[in-house]
């Protein structure tokens, strides 16, 4: 327990005091600022944990169900349907993605033009 009757808040004190008393005034300007700024990040950060995320909503999946007694027809009909709507939805993705393709291509084109 000697180790620690070396330690005392008073001599911390002083020690302080004498080696802010050796540093110029913008020195202290600048460890004031700089302990200020990291004083507020910091509690942004603890201020930030604190909020609760909003729950998440339950993702639901519906599941289509069929009769055990449906026809040959009626199951080729049903595929047409669905074909019919997968390629509706790939036509849009697709519309889409050259949308976007353009899009970004005008912004190359423009940063080409300034040289970047």
């Amino acid at each position: 327990m000697n180790f620690f009757r070396r330690f005392s808040p008073l001599r911390a004190f002083r020690d302080l005091r004498a080696y802010l008393q050796q540093r110029q005034p913008y020195e202290l300007g600048f460890m004031f600022l700089s302990f200020i700024i990291t004083v507020t990040l910091i509690g942004m950060l603890i201020h930030d944990s604190r909020v609760q995320a909003p729950p998440k909503e339950p993702e639901i999946i519906y599941v289509q169900s069929w009769p055990l007694n449906r026809t040959d027809a009626q199951i080729a009909a049903a595929a047409k349907v669905n074909d019919a709507k997968k390629k509706a939805a790939a036509e849009k993705l697709a519309k889409m993605r050259a949308e976007r393709r353009a899009e970004f291509q005008r912004l190359d084109n423009q940063l080409d033009a300034w040289g970047l």
